[in-house]
């Protein structure tokens, strides 16, 4: 790695490890994460298990070495590891034989005590999911599967492998999700009881719901304690080609099924089981309309009974992840709270949860330790990519743990290239925002930086939380300062300030980023004369109706934005879920396609093929009246200020390496172009006889 920061080459931000998907064993000494390294080519990420130290008095020990990597760890009761990677079997194993060059992912175990990982289960397609029972030698995977039995599926697969058959064949709705083809596999939830010696044969496993159909598609599940029984999410269809989420309990023993909870106002989500057996909490997030935003609130329920009660009604936060004290007490929680995530206790009694964490960071991967008094999780912010923890329930005092990081890099967390800063003001109407800047070093009053507006996603959601995709570092160690607000429809505000924006996106939300935007230029250190804008998915809707609607900033960016609203709603993967909100009226009233003619803004729009939450039509649509429609249209000769970069085997994000080094690549360029007024070449790799010219700025 050369001098200087990792952000500062690509070639070095990308060689940074990535940890995700923490696990504990049951006797809380063991954590394990999962590594993400470039390979050897530098085309794609290989994940790889660590074994981290739960008292950090060792260094973490990397545990698998596969080609092809290894996900979804989970311990079984007695320590053994279980995991899901698309390995080679032995002949004689009972695993599929199959015609593709790459083997089904199938469950592995690896042994505590020692000795070579051996698979598990390895039926029908892939293996994922892998829940365990904390004290009994059970677990549960969903596995994709032709047909409902291991015959069915044997005899389809292969006809369709030799017929090279892509045909699908749909009864229902959806038909996609983000970016392939629902069907004609379908989820089965299969179980399986068993030691080390369990080899992988199609009766040592159960299929606990073989009639499921879609019902456990994307399904989070878990298994009771004591082995007997399983709860999972469970979809059922509802009107006007909508879905919606129950929970079921099923037997593992006989595979008798039972609807625990069956709320027709809400879909229901990450249900965790007491240590006791006795009691689900879960999440419930109301079923939207057109004129009421969505809620997320906590419950739990009786596990015989299925009876429900709401938990702390009157705390005003969306939680995002639920478990269990250990002797279950009470519940440890995580919420986004004004740009963090932060852990909170829940104890029997309490009005609100009690907050224990009190830093910047948001915290995921929460696992709660036998002692009681001890949580480890997963840490990270706009500061720090995501790394292990260990935190003092009583004191609220964070651990840092060593990372597979330090072991490859020898750096615990990468060094920034400038810092990160909170932006607050008032919206027009009053209500308080806030905002995180990444500043670069050396910004200072006698040398101001540009500015680029980075509106995020969601678009319930926060700047909160490490980003490998959306990673500001980059264009800050290119002399930019970041701005990531928090509009209207943001969460961590409470439910009002999700209310305000909701069914107006081009009014609140876009009226907040303006004013984050005046109060960041107003900053000395900020050059209020070089400002760009730019966002992905609802931050791409934003952008493009930012440049309909103000001159304030010499370009934008526009990735995976949606832009004609009455043609997105349906053609989208989950169609129902915007109609809640998005009526004809609401469609007309903040489509940013209506408002081409007013776009005098260089605009460089970004889109993959593969994308079906926002589909391609959106960019090409784009594309097209921004030619012919908009205040800047191609010339006679067809030249044009704006640039469309496609990538035609991507999807909503864009993840191989190469890809992204010429997402990154293009953005430069183009901002450098027009916000800077420094004219830069396209990358050679696109082909493109580029010569930058005059760039274009424009009017207030």
């Amino acid at each position: 790695m050369h001098e200087g920061t990792p952000f500062d080459e690509f070639d070095d931000y990308v060689r940074l490890v990535r940890v995700s998907g923490l696990t504990m064993s049951p006797d809380g000494r063991r954590l394990v994460v999962t590594a993400a390294t470039l390979d050897g080519k530098g085309t794609s990420f290989v994940d790889a298990l660590w074994e981290i130290d739960a008292t950090g008095a060792r260094p973490p020990r990397r545990l698998t070495w596969g080609l092809t990597g290894e996900t979804g760890a989970a311990f079984t009761h007695d320590g053994d590891l279980l995991f899901t990677a698309a390995r080679a079997v032995a002949s004689g194993t009972g695993a599929r034989e199959s015609t593709d060059a790459t083997p089904p992912t199938s469950l592995w175990r690896l042994p505590a005590r020692g000795g070579e990982a051996h698979v598990v289960v390895t039926r029908g397609g892939a293996v994922r999911g892998v829940a365990t029972a904390h004290s009994a030698p059970t677990f549960a995977v969903s596995v994709a599967m032709f047909g409902r039995t291991v015959d069915d599926d044997a005899r389809i697969r292969g006809d369709r492998e030799r017929r090279d058959m892509s045909a699908v064949l749909h009864t229902g709705y959806p038909v996609r999700h983000w970016d392939h083809e629902l069907g004609p596999e379908r989820p089965h939830l299969v179980a399986g009881t068993g030691g080390a010696e369990l080899v992988p044969d199609a009766d040592a496993t159960v299929d606990l719901a073989p009639d499921a159909g879609d019902a456990l598609r994307d399904a989070e599940y878990v298994i009771a304690p004591d082995g007997s029984y399983a709860v999972t999410t469970w979809t059922v269809p509802a009107p006007l080609a909508a879905r919606r989420t129950t929970l079921a309990r099923i037997d593992i023993e006989s595979g008798h099924r039972t609807t625990l909870v069956d709320d027709p106002d809400a879909d229901l989500s990450a249900p965790v089981v007491a240590p006791d057996g006795r009691t689900v909490a879960f999440l419930r997030e109301s079923v939207a309309t057109a004129e009421r935003a969505p809620r997320v609130t906590l419950h739990r329920c009786d596990a015989a009974s299925g009876s429900v009660e709401r938990l702390v009604p009157a705390w005003d936060r969306w939680p995002t992840s639920v478990a269990w004290l250990a002797d279950g007490s009470g519940l440890v929680l995580t919420a986004d709270d004004h740009g963090r995530a932060p852990i909170f206790v829940l104890r029997e009694g309490d009005s609100v949860p009690r907050r224990v964490t009190d830093d910047d960071f948001a915290y995921t991967d929460v696992r709660v330790a036998p002692d009681g008094a001890t949580v480890f999780a997963l840490r990270s912010s706009y500061a720090a990519p995501p790394h292990p923890v260990r935190i003092d329930l009583a004191s609220g005092a964070v651990t840092v743990l060593a990372t597979p990081a330090a072991a490859v890099d020898s750096e615990r967390l990468p060094e920034l290239p400038g810092t990160l800063v909170e932006v607050e003001t008032e919206s027009d109407d009053g209500v308080p925002l806030r905002a995180w800047m990444a500043v670069p070093t050396g910004a200072e009053p006698h040398a101001p930086v540009p500015l680029l507006l980075w509106i995020h996603g969601g678009p319930l959601s926060s700047w909160n939380v490490w980003s490998w995709r959306w990673n500001p570092w980059l264009l800050v160690a290119q002399g930019y300062a970041v701005l990531l607000p928090d509009p209207a429809l943001s969460t961590g505000y409470g439910q009002e300030f999700v209310q305000r924006g909701w069914g107006r996106w081009g009014r609140e939300p876009f009226t907040d980023l303006m004013a984050l935007t005046d109060a960041a230029v107003a900053r000395p250190e900020i050059d209020a004369a070089r400002t760009g804008a730019m966002g992905g998915s609802f931050g791409g809707y934003m952008a493009n109706w930012v440049a309909g609607h103000t001159n304030r900033f010499r370009a934008i960016v526009t990735h995976a934005g949606l832009w004609a609203l009455d043609q997105f709603g349906p053609t989208t993967d989950a169609a129902w879920y915007w109609n809640r909100e998005m009526t004809p009226e609401m469609a007309v009233e903040n489509s940013p396609h209506l408002f081409v003619a007013d776009i005098a803004t260089p605009m460089l729009v970004i889109h993959g093929d593969k994308d079906y939450r926002v589909p391609v039509g959106e960019a090409l649509r784009l594309w097209y009246e921004l030619l012919s429609e908009s205040g800047l249209p191609a010339d006679d000769q067809g030249e044009t200020v704006h640039r469309f970069l496609s990538f035609p085997s991507e999807n909503h994000w864009v993840l191989r390496p190469e890809h992204a080094r010429v997402w990154y690549q293009v953005v430069e360029a183009f901002l450098s172009e027009h916000v800077l007024g420094e004219p830069a070449a396209m990358p050679d790799v696109l082909g493109v006889d580029h010569d930058p010219g005059v760039s274009v700025i424009p009017e207030e």
